[in-house]
């Protein structure tokens, strides 16, 4: 394998894990379904499904044949998705028991979060899959169906973030010793959890576009700091890892706290389900942190000392490149959104 061949394919895969650049990093791709009970027999029903280009994809919800809509719905387009808002009445019929599936979706590429909220205050979570495109609403949602349920949306939402991954990566990359890695990845950790719960509780919260703006910097502060060091600057991510981990993991934290608001929590079960996403966060983190520390002994045990050199002063660039485009797009929202 020449040097050539060989970082070209290092760098393809860096670039697989980035989402099209129509989408933002951190927003959630899945559809989402939700069925609001208003009261008793009338529901709200919102249907958030994804577009490729200008063309909406082909799979549209399911619902039990009693459930009657009441006039048109409501469309609007947002970045990446339409929206429709409907009203529907049931005739006092009960949806539990009662199957709700998406039509098309076993021939699509992507999945559709579910979230039902009914009016004697149960609510019912989902993630409906290609292979699992259906799902039948249960009296009321077991600890272990709620608990199992978030854990798996955290898990999808953190390997789904690239802006969160590349950030990990560039920790790696940056700190020495296991010691320093472990306190780093810990603070970052905490940082996160806690800024998700305070916003999940609505005890704290700041606007979306310009969080994800700070949370592309960090990635390009991080980027910087590589740099540096590869050139025998020691910077001050290199001296006190776990500060800077901690201070921009609490902006992380409300990234992830964005994705949860657009689940949703259930009133019965809430510090389960906010306990069990961020569980779901940590272990996504963890199985990435294993992955890139497995790919980065095998390099360097079977390249030559020309790759790696190649390898550590690219990467870094390419990082640090991809953010800094994320931070001018976000940053430009922010000011728009003010517009």
């Amino acid at each position: 394998m020449t040097l050539k061949v060989a970082l070209f394919a290092l760098l393809t895969l860096l670039g697989a894990m980035l989402p099209t650049a129509d989408l933002h990093a951190d927003e959630m791709r899945p559809g989402l379904l939700e069925i609001k009970e208003i009261e008793p027999g009338w529901f709200e029903i919102t249907w958030k499904v994804p577009t490729l280009g200008d063309r909406q994809l082909p799979m549209l919800p399911q619902l039990p044949e009693f459930l009657k809509a009441v006039g048109p719905p409501s469309r609007r387009l947002v970045p990446g998705a339409v929206v429709e808002t409907g009203s529907y009445h049931s005739d006092g019929q009960s949806l539990v028991g009662e199957t709700i599936a998406i039509e098309g979706l076993s021939a699509l590429a992507v999945d559709v979060l579910l979230q039902i909220s009914l009016v004697d205050g149960s609510t019912h979570s989902s993630v409906l899959r290609p292979q699992s495109p259906s799902f039948v609403i249960p009296e009321r949602a077991s600890k272990w169906q709620v608990a199992g349920s978030y854990w798996q949306m955290g898990t999808i939402h953190i390997l789904e973030g690239a802006d969160h991954l590349l950030f990990v990566l560039a920790l790696l990359l940056i700190v020495s010793g296991t010691w320093q890695l472990l306190k780093a990845v810990t603070a970052f950790t905490v940082a996160h959890s806690i800024t998700l719960a305070l916003a999940s509780l609505n005890l704290f919260t700041l606007p979306s576009s310009p969080t994800e703006a700070i949370i592309s910097l960090s990635i390009v502060f991080l980027a910087a700091e590589i740099v540096h060091k590869r050139r025998g600057v020691v910077g001050l991510t290199e001296r006190l890892p776990w500060i800077i981990a901690f201070g921009f993991g609490l902006f992380h934290g409300l990234g992830f706290a964005g994705a949860l608001a657009e689940i949703g929590l259930p009133e019965h079960e809430v510090p389960l389900a906010l306990l069990m996403f961020n569980v779901g966060v940590e272990t996504g983190q963890l199985l990435f942190i294993a992955v890139v520390l497995s790919a980065l002994w095998v390099l360097r045990r079977i390249t030559a000392q020309r790759l790696q050199t190649a390898v550590a002063y690219t990467v870094p660039y390419l990082i640090g490149g991809i953010a800094a485009f994320w931070t001018i797009e976000r940053t430009w929202s922010s000011f728009s959104g003010f517009a």
